[in-house]
């Protein structure tokens, strides 16, 4: 078991297709859209139909706010690693810090050599890539005094100055599978950065191991190495393999190579919008809620510190230590922005009062502190929900990746990037209310009988939400086909502010400490 604790990404791996460049950029766009952390191209200079790789990474950086990008990954022969690092390091800084550096030793040397550059053994390109790290990393560092000198095999940088500095600390990830790429990326890299579909079965956990031992020889933590994955699938209501079913099934694989072969980002090769909304939706909320859960069950090693790079959650109100019961249910301020009521507030069971004197260690507290977290991660997307809504109905929603995708006028373009925005949102309060049912609820019953009245009014309120859910997917509709909606849908969204947050304030009410006392993650 290799987990490595890192937090989990999710990114897109998008075809950087010349012929179609507006749809090519408006995926990207619609990646952040609906969520994902990272967007990533391939690089191959040599490839006519393909637009170039940094060229496309500086408009998209331009056309987005907050997704990271990055090179899937930099052809290295093609793009000599002096100039490599001033290109990264000015867009890091034009992007505000959103940019990692993939590198790869190269291939396809035909192509590489017929663009003029030179052809290398596989053991000359990893010689080559080690000297292009070092020009890389010493041309960021720009604190330090001198020039820049290597003078190398495959490149000699002879007193060149440093900078600029990149906005933030770039990681650098690389593309590698054999026994001496996988050696180098424990000593010098940030990330291993392969494609599942080039793995045989055992491969993921042999280059574990070659990393973490060149990692420990080089004085570094395994930790210091996140795993990257490039993935492809179809989604599908029924499984037909690895990667070939509902959302469930990919959130279930996906869990166990994070837990099991310590991978820590997921990167979509697709470009079907279909699939990026379910893969933000869906896939990668019910991952999280999974990994989250079995490393609260203490499985995990201690998270690595994260870097500047890294996203990290904030310190919140949830946070604990040992002693008295310190997680601190999110209050019902008792609020309504609806006339209609789905159901009556005052006849919800309680459960057992806790006991004053027991005290709780930290590990035992960290569950319901983790819920409090997942709730609060709804509340804000609440919020953004409802600030969408209003942007829409004054037609200042930048309509992005919709102008690729739908020929027709803005204001339905606009109602369209807000249909996707919503779609996705339903998914995650659907997909956290089945973990819930399927999971925590029968194991709260098992664990204390006195809760099966509040547990089973729970169960009944998803239920509800579920139908106020689709009473929001009824008003989209309503909205993209009628030029006044917007009053049914703002009253849909409503209804649905008024029921999930008087639930999750009743939930977590009544769950969090007994999820302490029974030792459930």
């Amino acid at each position: 078991m290799s987990d490595y604790g890192h937090d989990l990404v999710f990114g897109s791996f998008v075809t950087p297709s010349a012929g179609t460049p507006d749809r090519t950029v408006g995926v990207a766009v619609l990646a952040e859209q609906v969520g994902l952390d990272l967007v990533t191209f391939q690089d191959h200079p040599y490839q006519p139909a393909f637009l170039d790789t940094w060229t496309l990474l500086s408009f998209v950086a331009a056309r987005t706010s907050r997704v990271q990008l990055a090179a899937n990954v930099t052809n290295l022969p093609l793009r000599p690693p002096a100039v490599l690092a001033r290109s990264v390091a000015s867009l890091d800084l034009l992007s505000g810090g959103r940019i990692s550096l993939g590198l790869g030793a190269g291939a396809f040397w035909d192509a590489i050599e017929a663009m003029g550059g030179r052809r290398l053994t596989p053991g000359q390109g990893v010689r080559a890539l080690g000297e292009a790290i070092e020009i890389v990393r010493q041309l960021w560092d720009a604190e330090t005094r001198g020039g820049v000198r290597v003078d190398g095999e495959f490149y000699r940088v002879v007193g060149a100055k440093r900078g600029p500095a990149p906005a933030h600390s770039v990681p650098i990830w690389l593309g590698a599978y054999k026994p001496r790429m996988l050696q180098l990326t424990g000593r010098r890299a940030d990330g291993w950065l392969p494609s599942l579909g080039y793995l045989q079965p055992g491969d993921l956990g042999r280059g574990n191991a070659i990393i973490d031992d060149a990692a420990q020889q080089a004085g570094r933590s395994p930790q210091d190495v996140r795993r990257l994955l490039n993935i492809a699938g179809e989604f599908s209501a029924v499984g037909s393999g690895p990667l070939h079913g509902p959302a469930e099934q990919w959130a279930e694989e996906l869990a166990e190579l994070a837990l099991e072969e310590g991978v820590g980002t997921f990167i979509l090769g697709s470009d079907d919008p279909d699939d990026l909304r379910r893969f933000a939706g869906e896939v990668a909320p019910a991952v999280r809620e999974l990994v989250a859960a079995e490393r609260d069950r203490g499985a995990a090693p201690e998270r690595p510190q994260a870097k500047p790079e890294q996203a990290v959650l904030s310190p919140s109100r949830a946070t604990t230590s040992g002693g008295a019961f310190a997680v601190v249910p999110t209050p019902d301020d008792g609020v309504r922005r609806s006339t209609q009521q789905v159901w009556d507030e005052s006849i919800r069971p309680t459960g057992p009062a806790p006991d004053p004197e027991r005290t709780y260690t930290p590990q035992e507290q960290a569950t319901g502190a983790h819920l409090v977290q997942i709730h609060d991660g709804l509340r804000a997307e609440l919020t953004q929900i409802h600030d969408l809504i209003e942007q829409v109905a004054a037609g200042e929603i930048d309509a992005g990746a919709a102008r690729s995708h739908i020929n027709t006028m803005t204001m339905r373009q606009n109602r369209w990037t807000l249909g996707v925005y919503c779609e996705s949102y339903c998914r995650i309060v659907t997909t956290h209310h089945t973990i819930e049912d399927q999971s925590l609820f029968p194991r709260l019953r098992a664990r204390d009988p006195r809760l099966r009245p509040v547990v089973d009014r729970l169960e009944q309120e998803h239920h509800v939400i579920h139908d106020v859910l689709e009473g929001v997917d009824r008003a989209l509709v309503a909205y993209v086909g009628s030029p006044d909606g917007i009053a049914e849908l703002r009253a849909a969204v409503d209804l649905l502010t008024d029921a999930l947050l008087s639930h999750l304030s009743y939930e977590e009410r009544e769950l969090v400490e007994p999820l302490a006392r029974l030792g459930i993650g």
